[in-house]
Formats: structure tokens, sequence, C-alpha cells
């Protein structure tokens, strides 16, 4: 390895928890939620992405931070100076909401693959075979068991994804008039799916500020070996991260408004996507946003089967050692959830709506457990929280309260008012 390539491989390795947060929280709810937004209410709902990203930005730095003064994990800090409960009640919360994620980032890329391999050949090919490929695909990745490999193979997945979304932006631009009214903060009167833009919001904000990203940092941070030295990298790193979120979210739901939207179709697939872009952005267009949301679900679906095994190590001070068989067989059967909605049906869209919307919930404790730790002296010294970051911990906490309320109201509505379950996609229909 030469000198130059060896300096390269060093300063991504400095980039690589950014970018394993960036592919974490836009692969395993941004392609269909924000595509949903877009679908509904156009760009309207644009302000959204803003707040949680700055809020994103925030809660990375935060928990970054105490990982640096501490040396502590967020679950390792939970168990030894909350409780031991706490950190089990986030093993069992992230893991259901990873859960419902998985479920539907699959059923969505095996979906998408579908269609698109309509074209070329007769009938198309059954989604469950798409399905099947892509979950050995990650967990031919997973096996090796190294987290710097997953984060490089990640770190590939990212830059597809994000190369593709933008690509769009440009295919299919939406009105700037439109962009700029869409950052000041509103809500849409149109009231779609029963829950109206409420359970729309709480999944925007579920998927972005995601609880799972901020406890997993601490885990990143402490794994790169980074201190106090690398506090100013650590917040540049947060902040590339969250520009990289607001941009691509952008993209995704400036493409939906801009093929549905404007066409006043609502979203019940994202594959519908492909046959709407490709009159406005043609046939390289549509071939563009499919890379991009296949590569969204690979690259989410990476850290969503790693959740549970690396929370479990976590909790208990373990090393995170992926070849040990019983990590294998957890990720074999969690990755095997993807199998769900291409054999029994439903729809994948509502299920991953649904999943961020709940996860939202998690927000709250997740605020108020940092919140607590980074006010102890005893802890954090002379680095404790000032004033300014308690205000703004509070505001966070004031927004992921509305956000659980919100998101919950629209998940009641659609237990009480279910829609119908889509059969499983047969070729040819």
């Amino acid at each position: 390895m030469t000198a130059k390539q060896n300096k390269f491989l060093k300063t991504l390795a400095l980039f690589l928890p950014g970018i394993f947060a960036v592919g974490s929280n836009i692969g395993t709810g941004s392609v269909t939620t924000m595509s949903k937004a877009g679908a509904d209410f156009g760009m309207q709902l644009l302000w959204t992405i803003l707040l949680s990203c700055c809020a994103t930005y925030f809660m990375i730095c935060i928990y970054g931070k105490f990982a640096l003064v501490t040396g502590q994990t967020a679950l390792q800090a939970f168990r030894k100076h909350i409780h031991p409960a706490m950190g089990i009640f986030f093993i069992v919360a992230l893991t259901a909401a990873v859960s419902g994620s998985m479920v539907g980032v699959m059923g969505i890329v095996a979906d998408v693959c579908y269609v698109w391999s309509m074209k070329a050949v007769e009938g198309g090919i059954h989604p469950i075979f798409f399905a099947a490929f892509f979950i050995f695909l990650v967990d031919f990745v997973l096996w090796r068991g190294k987290t710097q490999f997953f984060q490089r193979a990640l770190a590939v997945t990212v830059s597809i994804m994000g190369i593709s979304f933008l690509i769009n932006v440009f295919l299919v631009p939406p009105p700037m008039g439109e962009v700029i009214n869409g950052l000041i903060p509103n809500l849409p009167k149109e009231a779609v799916d029963r829950g109206g833009p409420f359970m729309v919001i709480a999944g925007m904000v579920g998927t972005t500020v995601f609880s799972g990203m901020f406890i997993i940092r601490t885990t990143l941070v402490k794994e790169a070996g980074w201190t106090m030295e690398h506090f100013k990298h650590q917040r540049n790193d947060a902040a590339v991260s969250a520009t990289l979120m607001f941009l691509i979210s952008t993209a995704i739901m400036a493409a939906a408004a801009g093929a549905l939207y404007a066409n006043d179709i609502k979203l019940d697939k994202v594959s519908q996507m492909l046959g709407l872009l490709e009159p406005l952005a043609g046939k390289m267009g549509a071939a563009i946003f499919a890379f991009g949301i296949i590569s969204a679900g690979v690259g989410c679906s990476v850290p969503n089967i790693l959740m549970l095994p690396w929370l479990i190590c976590d909790y208990n001070n373990a090393p995170r050692d992926m070849t040990l068989t019983k990590y294998r067989i957890m990720i074999v059967l969690f990755s095997l959830q993807g199998l769900v909605v291409p054999i029994v049906g439903g729809k994948p869209i509502l299920v991953m709506v649904v999943s961020q919307a709940l996860s939202s919930v998690l927000l709250p404790m997740t605020t108020l457990c940092i919140l607590y730790l980074t006010n102890r002296k005893d802890l954090m010294k002379e680095h404790v929280n000032k004033i300014g970051a308690n205000i703004i911990l509070v505001c966070i906490l004031i927004l992921a309260l509305f956000n659980a309320f919100t998101g919950l109201k629209g998940v009641i509505a659609l237990i009480k008012n279910p829609p119908a379950v889509h059969a499983p996609a047969t070729p040819g229909k």
C-alpha cells in the first residue's frame, strides 16, 4: 500500500462514523417517509426535514461529546448511572423499531426491482427472488465480522444512494418558490390516509432524529479511539452527516413531489415513482432513482441487522465479535424478516411509516437520558452542559413529546380504520 493510499484510508476512517449515521438514517425510512410526504403534500413539509436535521446535528454532537469525555457508551452509561432497566428498555424498543423498518425496506426494494424487471423479462421476476438475493448479499457482508469492513461497505452504498437521488433533483427540479415556501413551518390542510399530515410528520422526524443512531454513535466513537482531541473533528463530522441527510431527504421529497403531487397521485408503492419519473426524466432518470432506492435499502439493512447484537455487546461491555455463532444466528434470523412482505403481502409504505412513527416515541427518553447525564459534574467535569446546551435539549424534548403524541395519534387512527391489505405481488399482474 502506497503512502498516498494509506493517507486516504486514514482520512476516510475519520468520517466513517458519520457515513454510518447517514446510511442508517436515510435508508431506514427516509426513502418511504419522504416520498410519501412529497407525494401527499409536495414541498410543504420541507421545514420538518430542516428542523429534524438541526436537532440531529445537536444530538450527534452531545452524544459524541459524552463518549469523548467519559469514554463510556450510551448503554453502558444508562445501565451504570441511571438504571439497568433503562438499558434493557432501549434494547427492546430499538429492536422492535428496526424490525418494522427491515420488513418495510426490503419489501420496497423487492417491489422496485420486480417492477423494473418487467422491462426486461415478460411478467417480471417475482419479488421474493430479489429479497432473497439482497438478504444474502447483506449477510455475506456481515459474515466478515469487522466493524471497519461494515463501515466501508456502507460508505459505498451511501455514495451511490446520495448521487442517485441528487441527480434526480437536477433532472426533475421542483419550483424554487415551493422549496422556499416549504421552509416556512405550516401544517397542510389536506387530510390524507385518515391520519392526515401528523403521522407523516412524526415519521419524518422519527427517521431523521433516530435514537438508535445516537446510541450507536457513542459505540463507534469509542471504537474509533477518539478523545477530546478529536472534539472539533467530531463536530465537523456531525455537521457533514446532518447536511447530507438534509440534501438527500430533500431530493427524495422533491422527486416524489414532482412526479406524484403535481399529478395528484397518492403513494401506495415507491415503485410507482419509476413509471411516473420516466416521462419526466427519461429511462435513465427512472433507473437512477431505482439504484438510489436499492442502495438505500441494502445500506440501511446493515445497521438494522447489526442493531440487536451490537446493543447486547454494548450493554454487557463485551467485545463486538460478530463472528461468534450466537451473533451470526441473530444476524441471519433478523435478516429473514425482509421476506415477510414478498411472501405474505401488505403495504411496505404503511409498515415503514408506522414503524418510524412509533420509533419517535423513543426520542423523549433518549433526550431525557442525555440531558441528565451531561449535567452530572462527576461525569462531565468541566465539560458539563452550559445553559445554551440545556435550552436546546429542552426544546428538542418538547419537539420529541409533541412528535410522539402526533405519531401515536396517527397510528391509533389507522388501527381504528385499517386500510385494505394488498396481496403478495404476482408476476405478470
